[in-house]
């Protein structure tokens, strides 16, 4: 069984090229007869050669010393960075997020712009998901998902990271756009812009119509809140989006009025498996996660 220090000093003077040199590159006090032990002793026990001298004060790799630094080197340049990340709780690795398209472009930017400002070597992988799926999260596709869940399942732990707030979107043309406090009903005769059908946006649309008594003479769908606002601009209706400004959703050519139900708000949570493995990737995403 090789010996790691005898690998460590020949590593040493593989990096720098001779032994004195090796010795005051050591990353602890060493003597150059120390050093040239080392590499004495791992060449006797791998019978062969490392080094061969090319100068007074210099050593040059030998093809089998050339072939063990090609192994070797990656671990000795490699260590310091990785006894920094277990003395200082600095974390580096992957991850992979299910995030919901309006969380996508207001949340996570910020988000994830803290822990690269102190977790550098996190590396973030996020998709864009059209509707919440858990089914990610149980095969192990994913290792977060951040959306709004109607109810989390007790297979997941979950962490609030925003709040989404309901507006009536209207297009900024229309008569009834300069009303100061407009109704739901007052638009209960133009065509209704809704998310796709798939989405659970949909449903809480729908649902949101059926409790003021409102249908829609004419619907046309679009599965972004970018392409809805699109759609109103263009004054082909008015919608019911989120929105995680308290203010509304702001876009050219439209007016955005806070639902006519005090108190709906529509929590968003990241949620991850509580059979996760301990990882400490997560849990900088997670010591980083917002607080609304």
């Amino acid at each position: 069984m090789i010996q790691l220090h005898r690998l460590e000093g020949f590593y040493w003077v593989a990096r720098t090229g001779g032994y004195a040199r090796a010795a005051r590159a050591f990353p602890y006090p060493i003597t150059q007869p120390a050093v040239h032990q080392q590499v004495k002793k791992l060449e006797t026990e791998l019978q062969t050669t490392l080094f061969e001298r090319v100068g007074k004060e210099q050593m040059k790799l030998t093809p089998a010393g050339e072939r063990l630094n090609k192994f070797v080197a990656p671990f000795f340049e490699g260590l310091p960075a990785v006894l920094r990340s277990l003395e200082d709780a600095e974390y580096g690795g992957e991850i992979e997020m299910s995030v919901a398209a309006l969380a996508l472009r207001s949340i996570l930017p910020a988000w994830i712009k803290r822990v690269h400002k102190k977790y550098p070597d996190v590396r973030v992988n996020m998709r864009e998901a059209p509707v919440p799926d858990l089914g990610l999260l149980r095969r192990g596709e994913v290792d977060m998902v951040v959306d709004y869940f109607g109810e989390i399942p007790d297979d997941c732990a979950s962490l609030q990271v925003g709040t989404m707030y309901p507006f009536i979107v209207v297009p900024k043309s229309h008569p009834l756009a300069g009303k100061k406090n407009p109704k739901l009903t007052d638009w209960s005769a133009e065509t209704f812009i809704a998310y796709t059908p798939e989405q659970a946006a949909h449903d809480l649309q729908l649902q949101a119509l059926s409790l003021h008594g409102i249908t829609p003479p004419s619907m046309h769908t679009a599965s972004a809140a970018e392409s809805i606002l699109g759609f109103i601009e263009a004054g082909l209706g008015y919608s019911i989006l989120p929105s995680f400004d308290p203010q509304g959703p702001k876009s050219r050519n439209i007016r955005a009025f806070p639902f006519d139900r005090t108190g709906v708000e529509y929590p968003v949570h990241v949620v991850w498996r509580k059979d996760t493995p301990e990882s400490p990737v997560l849990d900088a995403l997670l010591e980083e996660a917002p607080r609304p």
